[in-house]
């Protein structure tokens, strides 16, 4: 089933038309929603049922006649549940409760594995330079100087990660 605008138009006209309420999306949460409905992430296992439904949901958890980014969010959470963790279990637990849905919906599968496996050595070490040398193990004997720290620090920033963030998220599991 491909979401358009389009079709998420006519369900809230249905809702509309049922309910006698006029519901909207906020800016955010219409792109947030569309990105989301025309991603490989959403199977939409039960077609238009599974649509139909998550609108009706939205509109009802809405205040003021306005579907939020958070209610999206919500939302996307529920399908995910319904049909088997496919979008947010897809990552390992880790990745789940240091991201956001937006943010593990826009990495890719390849970059998903790596990272949860950079996260789960991260766990593993006491500091940030062990991991990184044990990350590194290879490259870092080709380079005439190493900083292996300093490179796994960059690379978890290009996921807005700390070693703290994660570090802190293990000690509260």
């Amino acid at each position: 089933m491909r979401t358009s605008s389009r079709t998420c138009k006519y369900e809230l006209d249905g809702w509309t038309e049922r309910t006698g309420e006029r519901v909207t999306f906020n800016k955010e949460a219409r792109s947030r929603f569309l990105n989301f409905a025309l991603s490989p992430e959403a199977i939409w296992k039960g077609n238009f049922r599974d649509l139909n439904a998550a609108v009706a949901r939205m509109a009802t958890l809405t205040d003021g006649g306005r579907i939020t980014v958070e209610v999206v969010e919500e939302e996307i959470g529920r399908l995910d549940y319904s049909w088997g963790g496919d979008v947010l279990a897809s990552s390992a637990p880790e990745l789940a409760n240091l991201l956001s849905a937006e943010q593990l919906s826009a990495i890719d599968h390849f970059d998903r594995l790596q990272l949860e496996n950079v996260i789960t050595v991260c766990r593993r070490c006491r500091t940030l330079s062990e991991a990184g040398r044990t990350l590194f193990n290879s490259s870092r004997a080709r380079k005439a100087s190493f900083n292996d720290a300093d490179r796994l620090r960059k690379y978890l920033a290009r996921f807005d990660l700390s070693w703290d963030a994660i570090t802190r998220n293990e000690a509260q599991e």
